[in-house]
């Protein structure tokens, strides 16, 4: 694909095309978690548990045992729920300011392998040409087979500017790749924003951090003060993050106390409603920066790019713009995450990040193994995609179903028009933003009245796919 996907890096412990977080703990659902035990079921634990520390090869610390136990518990649920011991939890709260060490990759597990989601742009990763959906099946000489993610990740990471050694398997390849990584400190700029053909302001959203909102603010302040007679949002490749910085940045272009995202799930707290006012995009700031944004902002023509490694919080910018008719969607079907991980801390510096609840566009319509139809299907080039390197939700072990029967995002991928093979292999990655991005250029053509070349094979991804429309 490219250089597809982005951010989050070493951080990831089963996130995939990105993490939707939310921070607290349910007192409820503790409460019913204590409320009734499964005696049998625990007494076939401590049966296996005896058994493991009577009669196995080697000697095994009570601790060791029951940390996997945990995390066998979390990662037989879905893709997303998982155990962070204390170094785990610590990064990932350090992932979410935008600055951590490590190779730039996210990861996931995949039939026992570690899988990458996504190589964030500009990363000693990227640049050295891992790509989405390879698998990664030796790090230096340690082969990664039934290795859990966190040691797989402990491995990857290390000081910066030492090497390291990965080999991979890619699909379309006879023999596995192997690549040779110096680590750095990844530091991900959120926000990038340039004006283009001096008429048309461009943003591109790499992650949703705990400060890409106020970014946002910055980076929208210099644009409007040109002119400019439309903007277009670039959230291809973004693998979502913090929740309140999705509500934030639809806030920026929906009126004031517009629905922006609903959730719903067990408990009480999992049900909730999310609007564009400051009590739901602010956190820890007084100072709402919204404030100084010009009027233009909530008016202006827009475009929203999207691609399959659009997930979780872009993807609920990208469903709520869509819903409320703010904005139209252009690219290919986004990567289907629509649920919601929770951290809830325990003892020691530890916690869990589990699956509380699925997320709802203002039109009720559930994003979870399906994704956002884009208006406009159109592919990375005029030629078609290159679909050997697609990894979206509806593709990953134990996903968690639509829970509103809707179609899953396999059927309704876009076919390329070019054959997979040495061509599409051979295929330079996309700069996005470049004057080579030919989704950007129909993004731009609709911004000027002109027709939009859309894909010319989709199966099911709307009425209107396959035919050349035009801005009214």
């Amino acid at each position: 694909m490219n250089s597809k996907f982005k951010q989050f890096g070493l951080v990831a412990f089963g996130a995939v095309a990105g993490v939707l977080i939310s921070i607290g703990i349910s007192a409820v659902a503790q409460r019913e978690a204590r409320t009734s035990l499964p005696l049998d079921e625990l007494r076939q634990f401590t049966d296996v548990f005896g058994a493991i520390k009577a009669n196995y090869v080697e000697p095994v610390e009570d601790r060791k045992l029951i940390t996997e136990a945990i995390s066998g518990m979390l990662t037989g649920l879905d893709p997303h729920s998982a155990y962070l011991d204390a170094e785990g939890f610590r990064e990932l709260q350090v992932g979410t300011l935008g600055e951590f060490g490590g190779l730039g990759i996210e990861v996931s597990s995949e039939d026992g392998f570690v899988k990458v989601v996504s190589p964030i742009e500009d990363t000693p990763a990227a640049r050295a040409g891992v790509k989405s959906g390879d698998l990664i099946i030796k790090i230096d000489e340690k082969p990664t087979k039934g290795m859990s993610l966190t040691d797989a990740v402990k491995l990857m990471r290390g000081k910066p500017k030492t090497q390291i050694t990965l080999t991979l398997s890619r699909k379309g390849e006879a023999r596995p790749l192997v690549v040779v990584i110096v680590r750095e400190v990844i530091r991900v700029q959120s926000v990038k924003s340039k004006t283009l053909e001096s008429e048309f302001g461009y943003v591109r959203i790499t992650q949703f951090q705990e400060h890409t909102v106020e970014n946002l603010a910055t980076h929208l302040e210099t644009l409007l003060r040109t002119g400019l007679k439309g903007l277009v949002l670039d959230l291809r490749n973004d693998p979502g993050g913090l929740l309140h910085g999705a509500v934030g940045v639809s806030a920026v272009f929906l009126a004031p106390q517009t629905l922006v995202v609903s959730t719903d799930g067990r408990t009480a707290d999992a049900k909730r409603k999310f609007h564009a006012v400051p009590d739901d995009y602010l956190r820890g700031s007084s100072s709402d920066y919204l404030r100084k944004l010009p009027a233009s902002v909530k008016t202006i023509p827009m475009v929203v790019l999207v691609n399959d490694g659009s997930a979780s919080a872009s993807e609920i910018v990208a469903g709520a713009l869509q819903d409320h008719k703010r904005a139209v969607v252009i690219g290919t079907q986004t990567f289907g995450k629509g649920s919601v991980q929770s951290i809830l801390p325990l003892t020691n510096n530890t916690a869990i990040k589990l699956t509380t609840a699925r997320y709802y566009t203002p039109s009720g319509r559930s994003i979870q193994a399906k994704g956002i139809t884009p208006d406009f299907i159109v592919e990375e080039s005029a030629n078609g995609d290159a679909p050997s390197f697609r990894v979206r939700e509806a593709d990953l072990n134990r996903h968690l179903s639509n829970d509103r029967g809707q179609t899953e995002t396999r059927s309704a991928i876009p076919k390329a028009t070019e054959p997979a093979g040495d061509a599409s292999a051979a295929r330079k990655p996309v700069e996005f933003g470049s004057a080579d991005d030919y989704q950007l250029a129909q993004a731009l053509n609709f911004l000027r009245g002109r027709p939009v070349a859309v894909a010319a094979k989709v199966v099911d991804a709307g009425a209107d796919a396959g035919k050349d429309k035009a801005a009214k």
